[in-house]
């Protein structure tokens, strides 16, 4: 995928800036492997809300690659263990907002 993804560009034609982040460990519940992606995050006003997963150094490295991405921000980690065992996250948790919620 990322050969596929070097050869994207923009409108004006330059190449896309492309940062890895880390793939969290495998986690099995129920005999299950669980959705556990560092790439759900949610880009607020001033922040980036991105799941943790209770793995310290995956964590970490996710919120620098964030913090690169988005220098401005404020890069918050939110556990989300109890989010992937319903297979979601927090991009998929926020995205629909009954009509004037917000």
């Amino acid at each position: 995928m990322e050969d596929q993804l070097k050869t994207f560009r923009t409108l004006s034609g330059e190449p896309y800036r492309l940062l890895a982040l880390p793939m969290a460990d495998k986690i099995v519940f129920d005999g299950e492997r669980l959705p556990a992606t560092y790439a759900n995050f949610l880009i607020l006003n001033d922040a980036v809300l991105y799941p943790t997963y209770n793995q310290p150094q995956n964590d970490e490295s996710a919120a620098r690659v964030l913090q690169q991405a988005f220098p401005q921000h404020e890069i918050v980690g939110i556990d989300c263990t109890a989010l992937i065992k319903q297979h979601g996250s927090l991009h998929c948790v926020t995205m629909q907002y009954p009509k004037g919620v917000l």
